[in-house]
């Protein structure tokens, strides 16, 4: 065999190896095919074809381990203390076991979980309550519940920060939805003490009124703060209009209101205490950015003499009479110094507009501090009459720093990020954080224990909170 031959013989070896490979490859995607493509229906369509056995059995799938409740014969068994409770005014042996709960307390700054074991006559229809504990389904005390309202709300700690501090200092392991849903029971409880106080507050003789920003989720919008001696309220999320106060006060305010000079409360009051730390602030902070102004410095100097002498006067308590005639004179006095009121402020459209009208025209645009000291004057002369009510009544006070003070802690959290999701949110906060300041005001010594006390005494005896004889300030 010549060498032609022998390579004819190698290629048809070849060729036949790779028929078979291709025969093989062939089949291989058959069997994909028929794998990847939707099976027949299996007809049957005989008389037995409804019945449960005539299908083939579905694979039952292995349930997840049960994430429910733990029962509570478990949880008793690893409770701390027992506690057994009777009904007041009626003998033990009278009593038989009539239910049981177990709820974590604070005991000593340590979390305990406690077995209650209520007692009670057969036939009584009311069970005797447990002190410090909401209602027969609670699992938490109080004091655990007002303690987180305190870290989240009063201190302005995140929700997951304070269930880390109860698990540091205590002992006591709270979720996030748990301590959410803690707070949502105290908000649903203290509701009526809002309402309350929403009450005391449009009774009021004197108000004092600021508003701050706010959001809820990406909506801007703000907060209100209504201050009395002994009151605060928060109205948390919402808007900025003059609705806002009509809903509070379904009208005009009888008493005296104090607040800044925002024009939604020119016609809120009866009578209107305009701040004084706020034209004063202006005044000098026009004099700090223009130092070599000397017309700005002797304003300044003028209208801190006008204040001083309105406050000298307020608090002389040999005025029995005349102040309406001294509060009079002051407003002359405060209408004296302010020789700017009235001018013109000179816009570019005016300057332009006169240029228009006559090219070879000297009109100048009024700078920003200018424009801002005509502004003040202005203001001031306009409502002279508002800054000088607290020289006739001496109770009320020229600034509106009672209510600044109760927002500073709302502006610190809207800055840190700290604001509401939701409007639920929102008003949850509002609710809590007015108890709690209001409880602060009335209290020379607010701390958790005296809370706690008085929450448990309301809770027991089923009155709220604000309808109770508590200490007011003198």
């Amino acid at each position: 065999m010549d060498a032609k031959d022998k390579r004819i013989a190698e290629l048809e070896t070849q060729l036949k190896c790779a028929l078979e490979k291709i025969a093989e490859l062939e089949e291989a995607l058959k069997k994909k095919a028929d794998s990847k493509a939707s099976k027949k229906p299996k007809l049957n369509y005989g008389i037995d074809r409804n019945k449960p056995n005539a299908q083939k059995k579905k694979k039952k799938r292995k349930r997840k381990p049960s994430t429910g409740r733990v029962p509570d014969a478990q949880k008793f068994e690893k409770a701390n203390d027992i506690v057994d409770i009777y009904p007041a005014n009626t003998k033990r042996a009278d009593c038989v076991l009539r239910d049981e709960q177990g709820v974590w307390r604070l005991i000593n700054g340590k979390a305990q979980y406690i077995h209650y074991r209520i007692y009670a006559p057969e036939n009584a229809k009311n069970l005797p309550k447990i002190p410090g504990v909401r209602n027969s389904r609670s699992e938490y005390g109080i004091e655990i519940i007002i303690a987180l309202a305190f870290l989240v709300y009063w201190i302005g700690i995140s929700m997951d920060n304070a269930c880390k501090v109860f698990y540091f200092f205590t002992g006591l392991v709270l979720s996030k939805g748990q301590a959410d849903s803690l707070l949502h029971q105290l908000a649903n409880d203290w509701e009526i003490e809002y309402e309350h106080i929403a009450d005391l507050i449009v009774k009021a003789a004197i108000l004092y009124v600021d508003e701050t920003g706010w959001k809820v989720g990406k909506k801007s919008l703000y907060t209100w703060i209504f201050s009395t001696t002994s009151e605060v309220l928060y109205k948390v999320g919402v808007g900025r209009g003059k609705d806002i106060l009509t809903e509070m006060f379904g009208g005009q305010f009888a008493g005296t209101g104090v607040s800044d000079d925002y024009p939604a409360y020119d016609s809120a009051f009866s009578k209107h205490q305009l701040c004084w730390a706020h034209p004063l602030r202006k005044a000098l902070e026009l004099s700090l950015r223009n130092p070599k102004n000397k017309e700005y410095k002797r304003f300044v100097r003028k209208l801190f003499d006008v204040f001083h002498e309105s406050v000298r006067l307020s608090k002389d308590k040999r005025l029995s009479v005349g102040r309406e005639d001294k509060a009079k004179a002051l407003e002359k006095k405060l209408c004296r110094i302010c020789r700017r009121a009235g001018e013109t402020i000179v816009t570019e459209k005016m300057v332009a507009a006169a240029k228009k009208a006559d090219p070879q025209s000297s009109l100048c645009v009024t700078s920003d501090s200018e424009a801002k000291f005509i502004r003040l004057h202005n203001q001031l002369v306009e409502k002279a009459s508002n800054f000088f009510v607290f020289v006739c009544d001496p109770e009320v006070e020229p600034t509106n720093n009672r209510s600044e003070r109760a927002a500073r802690p709302e502006a610190m959290a809207r800055k840190a990020a700290r604001t509401s999701k939701t409007d639920k949110g929102a008003k949850r906060r509002g609710i809590i954080m007015t108890v709690f300041a209001s409880l602060q005001k009335r209290w020379k010594d607010f701390s958790l224990a005296k809370i706690v006390v008085a929450v448990q005494e309301c809770i027991q005896n089923g009155i709220a909170l604000f309808t109770t004889e508590i200490e007011k300030p003198p």
